[in-house]
């Protein structure tokens, strides 16, 4: 396994992140609360393939990989993109994956950007969908009800659920009417299979947020002065920071591997994924607070932007789950696999 990227690869990372550096700023970020959702970077996503590129070749995509996409997620997440990408790419991999004649229906218009299908995580309690990510904005939406994978479009009734990191999060009533793209225990695990996709995109998204954090840390520690002298001198302050560091590089290297086995390795996802979004949840919340702290009471104040890393690295699991239920469900991978070999 080599993690290094191709040249191909620096190449979309370096597309991406010019793409993202002047469409994504702090202030248009700022500008896109408390939604989330900005429609101009939406619409720059789109004429650059990023939903394209997530679908294979014979469904009408450009074949990306799942690496590949992982190290735009990571660009993502360094700029704080408020565009529903990682669902957006899920979602319209799941719709490929299944291959029905509605699932194929139901892709065409998102690869030609007329439609923004989202991927509900959660499934519907009492026949409504929460904390649906880009809910508020989505066309449609694809959900596992029991054993179906379904799509619906959803009403002009949607429940905005405010959150932190400002994403437009909404609770979804279940219509009565819905289209069935697939049924039975294929289903259960091709959805299983999207969920873990949008776990392991997470987590890169998270490793930009972290890395992110860690430089606006840098670089007000060594202009800040205390006693005459900056206080990246101190040793509390370089310490925590390179703790840090070495907690997202790390993060960085799991994400990755975890991207790169889904394809070549498969076995290993249902506990790397969990595992990797665990991890990089923590690691990112941590470099961002070690951050905010180090400015002192400034970090809170709207104007510095750390406090927009702080909240979204808060948030952005969030729409799943926690980092200590992530690592349960890679500890009983773990277990269940062992105990079939003893």
């Amino acid at each position: 396994m080599d993690l290094n990227l191709s040249g191909e690869q620096q190449q979309l990372v370096d597309a991406f992140g010019a793409l993202y550096a002047k469409e994504s700023s702090t202030e248009r970020v700022r500008a896109a609360e408390p939604l989330g959702h900005d429609p101009n970077l939406w619409a720059r996503l789109k004429e650059n393939g990023a939903v394209e590129m997530a679908v294979d070749e014979d469904s009408g995509g450009s074949g990306a990989s799942l690496l590949d996409l992982a190290l735009v997620a990571e660009q993502h997440g360094r700029y704080l993109g408020p565009a529903p990408l990682v669902e957006a790419q899920v979602a319209a991999r799941l719709l490929a994956r299944i291959g029905s004649d509605a699932a194929r229906k139901a892709l065409a218009p998102v690869l030609d950007g007329t439609r923004l299908v989202t991927m509900a995580l959660h499934p519907p309690p009492a026949g409504v969908l929460p904390l649906v990510p880009a809910g508020a904005v989505c066309d449609d939406v694809i959900f596992l009800d029991g054993r179906r994978i379904a799509l619906f479009t959803p009403d002009t009734k949607r429940q905005a659920v405010g959150n932190i990191g400002s994403l437009p999060l909404a609770d979804l009533e279940v219509p009565a009417s819905m289209v069935v793209l697939a049924s039975g225990e294929g289903a259960e695990r091709l959805f299983e299979e999207a969920r873990r996709e949008w776990m392991i995109l997470m987590a890169n998204a998270l490793v930009g947020i972290g890395t992110r954090s860690i430089e606006i840390g840098v670089e007000y520690v060594k202009e800040r002065k205390a006693f005459g002298v900056p206080i990246g001198t101190f040793q509390a302050v370089s310490h925590g920071l390179a703790a840090a560091v070495t907690a997202v590089e790390g993060g960085m290297l799991l994400a990755r591997e975890a991207a790169w086995s889904a394809e070549v390795e498969p076995e290993r996802t249902p506990e790397l994924a969990p595992l990797a979004f665990g991890f990089n949840a923590e690691s990112a919340r941590e470099a961002s607070y070690r951050s905010l702290h180090y400015h002192g009471g400034y970090g809170f104040m709207v104007e510095y932007d750390i406090q927009l890393y702080f909240r979204r690295a808060k948030a952005w699991p969030s729409q799943f789950v926690e980092p200590d239920v992530a690592f349960g469900q890679a500890a009983a991978h773990r277990l269940a696999a062992a105990a079939k070999g003893a």
